[in-house]
């Protein structure tokens, strides 16, 4: 296990909030002490930007380990999502807050824009989280999953741009690179990326063609290829979101932090990536070969 003593950089968003550039997600878990210690245990190896959902079932965890971490609540960034909830943002708000045992969330996300069945909708709940934030109950608000069409219709009523799109983003899933559609219009218009999903290459789409070029990377680096991984997103400027229930593997993700690829090693890496596509997640929502 890597014994660092690293400081997590922040990515400046939109509206001046100031965010984490890696969280630690928590999702899918039991009421649990087991669970709350997980979590307690990435708050002490340095993982303050936490990032829960209402759909995940963790909220309640996560705001015990809160509570009994003993960190101050300023010094931590606590992320969740609405979906189930979704028609009735005021109330999702709520509740999620009162599970999490908090005052306020430092980011709100839309977690997915499948819910809606017209623009009109989308813009609906975005005027929505408008009024979450302006509420005082989120510090920014943002949006997951939305590509390019999603991104563009909201924007048309908004008065408040999403700071943030957090979208699945690994080597096989690249959405068309920074010149295509999605990331493009995100930069246009200030919208930061988050990638959920980055480990994906080196884990469930294993084999691939980028095998040997993270193979090459780890040796020189001296790292493992999962923290290659991680630092491919970091040196895109991406707040990259991973995850384990290993301390060992979560204190070893940090060394992501400690060296910088060259941008020709990210060029290569996401060269070597357009030879295969692999969505992990979402995959009844897109052709098998949608890329977008």
């Amino acid at each position: 296990m890597a014994k660092l003593n690293v400081n997590i950089p922040s990515l400046k968003l939109n509206d001046g909030v100031s965010i984490p550039i890696v969280a630690e997600l928590r999702h899918e878990g039991g009421v649990d002490r087991q669970l709350v210690d997980a979590i307690k245990t990435a708050i002490r190896l340095g993982y303050h930007h936490l990032d829960g959902a209402e759909v995940y079932n963790t909220e309640p965890e996560l705001g015990v380990a809160i509570k009994e971490s003993g960190v101050a609540r300023d010094q931590l960034f606590v992320t969740t999502k609405v979906v189930t909830n979704i028609k009735d943002i005021p109330s999702a708000i709520d509740s999620s807050l009162k599970k999490l045992q908090l005052e306020y969330v430092d980011l709100y996300l839309i977690h997915a824009p499948f819910f809606a069945k017209s623009d009109a909708d989308l813009q609906k709940a975005w005027s929505e989280m408008e009024n979450v934030k302006q509420s005082g109950k989120a510090r920014s608000i943002g949006v997951s999953n939305y590509l390019q069409p999603q991104l563009a219709a909201t924007l048309k009523t908004a008065n408040i741009t999403p700071s943030i799109n957090q979208i699945e983003y690994h080597p096989y899933l690249q959405h068309g690179g920074p010149n295509g559609p999605l990331l493009s219009y995100m930069k246009e218009h200030g919208i930061a990326g988050a990638a959920y999903g980055p480990l994906t290459a080196v884990t469930k789409a294993k084999p691939g063609p980028c095998d040997g070029t993270l193979a090459s990377l780890s040796t020189k680096y001296y790292v493992s290829e999962g923290e290659i991984a991680l630092r491919w997103c970091i040196d895109q400027d991406f707040v990259t979101i991973t995850t384990s229930s290993k301390e060992e593997r979560l204190s070893d993700y940090l060394r992501a932090l400690t060296f910088r690829m060259t941008p020709k090693e990210v060029h290569d890496l996401s060269e070597k990536g357009m030879g295969k596509h692999f969505r992990g997640f979402w995959q009844g929502k897109f052709d098998q070969n949608d890329r977008s």
